[in-house]
């Protein structure tokens, strides 16, 4: 079968930790924190700011290689109790907590049945013909269960990222917008999920401007 588009689906970074608090902080001063109490701040700012190298890193992927039908958002989120949202979705204070709260078990209906929903909803308006790639981890079922249950064999993922973890997956991606050179996709169904760690990658090399 000829795919007529893709769509990237950018797993999500943990609602919690140190940087989540920080960001949460009333009294803190810098201008993402201040963004996100005024009601101006983005669920993909607020993932790159708590997960840093490695949100960045699929965010500046899937902007050089989107290639989605018309009509559809060429990257979607995966947010607990949300299911898939555009990067660009302004998120509050109060839905942050509501999401650090819930568990991403494939096993929690809290988790699951939006996934589910958003999932069955995106395929029904992309058609047949869209291949879905996984921008994250496949090393157990927390995203991939849902996600097969929809998409099947078109659910795929980079091959590049067995073995690796996630700054090396993150500096990976960064690495291939940057060349514009795209990664290969396999499909999830099968594959190997764990393997040797590949060698470091190479420091970039950045211009002075």
């Amino acid at each position: 079968m000829v795919f007529s588009g893709r769509v990237f689906l950018l797993s999500p970074a943990r609602a919690g930790g140190i940087r989540f608090e920080m960001l949460l902080r009333t009294e803190a001063r810098f201008d993402l924190a201040v963004k996100l109490r005024e009601g101006a701040a983005t669920i993909g700012e607020v993932y790159t700011f708590i997960s840093g190298l490695y949100f960045r890193g699929k965010m500046a992927y899937a902007s050089a290689f989107s290639a989605a039908p018309a009509g559809v958002p060429s990257s979607l989120v995966i947010v607990p109790g949300a299911g898939l949202v555009p990067a660009d979705t302004v998120v509050t204070v109060e839905q942050l907590r509501a999401i650090a709260e819930i568990p991403v078990d494939e096993a929690n209906a809290a988790y699951r049945e939006p996934l589910l929903a958003a999932a069955k909803l995106l395929d029904e308006h992309s058609g047949p013909g869209c291949l879905y790639v996984l921008l994250g981890s496949i090393a157990s079922e927390k995203y991939t269960k849902p996600l097969l249950d929809v998409f099947g064999d078109r659910l795929v993922f980079p091959a590049d990222f067995v073995g690796r973890g996630d700054m090396s997956r993150g500096g990976l991606m960064l690495r291939c917008a940057r060349s514009g050179i795209e990664l290969n996709y396999v499909p999830v169904r099968g594959a190997i999920r764990h393997g040797v760690r590949p060698p470091k990658l190479e420091r970039i090399r950045w211009r002075k401007q």
